[in-house]
């Protein structure tokens, strides 16, 4: 079976009518049938086979929107490496990583890298898709956010009419949001009704929709639960709004016990030609749009060395 078919799969069946042993049992079909197929190589997007473990730290973003659904299994399967996920907001997993408790991270939060690369706590980073923040907000949009003509504004239609949820975790939506009531000169702790709930994206849009309210989410994560909510776009578009993701490998020289091979193939598997096509397909036919843009080809070299 080619990764293609697990792709047509993945379309036909629906993320959420596709289990983890389904999209096993066909990875591992992949690889063996690679193996036999190519006198022992790898398949075109797989690494060799090394076994062990490690762990993962990620936003939880890439976990609510079912993307590690997908890419995790077919991993395991390529490398025999055993994948532990720890999804939660990006500075948390970006600590993780600053104390050598993770192998590689998957995160979305630039700013909040770079010190951890200059640290030299991560190495070897690598940029690999990108999606977008969304205003999203009740039906009906009290504020009129739909009618701001930039960001700016948009921001400070809410604080003026009031009723925000904030993730509130050090997450990387969470520093973008901050981001954004700052260039609106706005101070966040004065808008009127906004609650820090210090959940992730899935748990924060749940909130906002019970209590009719405006939060800014990834599109990925807002797609994957749009048909249990009645939180509509209101705000959408720009440079501004651009959510990008790197991997990286936890540094081994500074943290001893890092899984380096393990890590390595991980962000090998992610960049690699197979898995970007799979990444910027993942979505399409359920939402009409893929929920990922793959990046990879897009920057030579690394982000961290």
């Amino acid at each position: 079976m080619s990764l293609e078919a697990v792709r047509r799969m993945v379309r036909l069946r629906g993320r959420a009518q596709l289990t983890v042993r389904a999209v096993l049992g066909a990875a591992t079909a992949l690889a063996l049938t690679a193996t036999a197929g190519c006198g022992g190589g790898a398949a075109p997007g797989s690494a060799a086979t090394i076994g062990g473990s490690m762990i993962l730290a990620t936003t939880t973003s890439t976990q609510d929107s079912g993307l590690l659904d997908l890419l995790v299994p077919l991993f395991e399967a390529q490398t025999g490496v055993q994948v532990k996920v720890i999804a939660v907001g990006s500075g948390a997993a970006l600590e993780m990583a600053r104390k050598g408790d993770a192998d590689a991270v998957l995160s979305h939060a630039p700013e909040a890298e770079q010190p951890l690369v200059a640290r030299g706590d991560l190495v070897e980073g690598r940029l690999v898709m990108h999606n977008d923040f969304v205003l999203v907000g009740p039906k009906g949009d009290p504020a009129r956010v739909r009618g701001a003509g930039s960001i700016e504004e948009a921001m400070r239609r809410i604080a003026a009419s009031g009723g925000f949820v904030s993730r509130g975790d050090n997450s990387g939506t969470h520093a973008k949001e901050l981001g954004l009531w700052a260039a609106a000169g706005i101070d966040p702790g004065r808008v009127p009704r906004r609650e820090e709930t210090g959940q992730g994206m899935g748990a924060t849009l749940n909130i906002a929709d019970q209590r009719r309210a405006y939060t800014l989410t990834d599109r990925a994560t807002y797609l994957a639960l749009r048909d249990r909510l009645s939180l509509e776009v209101v705000f959408e578009g720009g440079e501004r709004l651009r959510n990008v993701y790197h991997v990286y490998v936890v540094n081994p020289e500074k943290h001893r016990g890092v899984k380096a091979a393990q890590a390595r193939a991980w962000a090998e598997f992610l960049v690699a030609p197979e898995t970007q096509r799979a990444i910027g397909e993942f979505g399409k036919d359920r939402y009409g749009e893929p929920l990922f843009v793959p990046d990879a080809s897009r920057q030579p070299g690394a982000a961290g060395r």
